[in-house]
């Protein structure tokens, strides 16, 4: 598989987001066994960044990827977050970027994953009571320990991660970019490549939408919480068709799945751009990887990239009231 470099760390260009083996879209019951046959399978194919966060159950799913990888440590770059959980009182979903809940934090991650080392450490949300560089400098302490190898951030803008780096080396950025989320592209990016930080895009595939499987809110089951979300809206989710529609064209142009071609145009948006598309499921992960050899057209790419922005937000009013902008 084709590789690339996020900072310092060599990692192919695809990766595996976690989250949706724990906590599905629809609500329903999720399969483990199922999940640790798709890492298992995401490995073999060279799929080796795998991403999950101790808020994401919470707990549950980084017990999960520690049993899937367990035997098989050596063959993960192995990602996690902290900060969406406050130990110190606080619970779940409550930001805590302190020193020392970070301790709590990373003490908590080693033991579920079962490894003496987090490959990619990053910070889940910014912490407004915690200054930036107090929390990169307790993570440096971690990567002197040999704890952490690599920090990360997520969902961050661009002052905060120079004053980050200005502290130690950040060496990915974790944030939503896809055919539907392009707020990156402003200035982001630039200011990445400038320091030499990669990009780690999840929800790639637009939570499902880009896949061309969801054409109305009747393809969404009561329990799923995606008929929350602002882009799937009734009257949104129409106008926004006109993204999905330009991908299935694309897509049957070239023998492909939508899938394939919309995870193709973000990885040619230059190197260092790294997309975790989440499944649970053996067939995704092989359809997902083949993207990495897919070539589209200078042609076919432009007309992506032309397609009219996503009506409505790309996350409900409380999450993105947690994103730096």
């Amino acid at each position: 598989m084709r590789h690339t470099t996020l900072g310092t760390l060599d990692v192919p260009c695809i990766g595996l987001g976690a989250m949706g083996m724990s906590m599905t879209y629809e609500g329903g019951p999720t399969d483990d066994a199922e999940s640790i046959r798709t890492v298992h399978r995401a490995l073999d194919l060279g799929v080796t960044l795998v991403d999950t966060a101790e808020i994401y159950g919470p707990y549950v799913n980084e017990e999960l990827i520690g049993r899937a990888i367990a035997g098989r440590r050596d063959d993960v770059v192995l990602a996690t977050k902290f900060g969406l959980v406050d130990h110190a009182g606080g619970g779940p979903r409550k930001r805590n970027s302190s020193p020392a809940n970070i301790r709590t934090a990373v003490e908590g991650s080693l033991r579920r994953l079962g490894t003496d080392h987090i490959d990619l450490y990053y910070q889940h949300r910014l912490d407004p009571k915690t200054p930036i560089e107090d929390t990169v400098g307790a993570l440096a302490e971690l990567v002197n320990e040999g704890k952490v190898r690599h920090i990360g951030l997520s969902e961050v803008w661009i002052s905060t991660i120079r004053r980050a780096h200005a502290v130690h080396p950040i060496t990915a950025l974790q944030s939503e970019y896809s055919l539907w989320t392009r707020d990156p592209e402003e200035d982001l990016l630039a200011t990445l490549r400038e320091l030499g930080i990669g990009f780690v895009a999840y929800s790639p595939l637009g939570r499902g939408f880009l896949t061309g499987s969801i054409t109305s809110p009747a393809d969404l089951g009561d329990t799923d919480y995606r008929k929350d979300h602002p882009r799937f809206a009734p009257e949104a989710l129409r106008q926004n068709m006109r993204i999905a529609d330009e991908i299935k064209a694309v897509a049957a142009e070239v023998g492909a799945a939508p899938a394939q071609v919309a995870l193709a145009w973000l990885l040619a948006q230059g190197e260092g751009i790294v997309p975790i598309p989440g499944t649970r499921k053996l067939h995704r992960v092989e359809e997902n990887v083949a993207a990495c050899d897919l070539s589209l057209t200078s042609e076919q790419v432009q007309r992506l990239t032309g397609v009219p922005p996503a009506v409505g937000s790309h996350h409900t009013v409380e999450q993105m009231a947690m994103i730096e902008r």
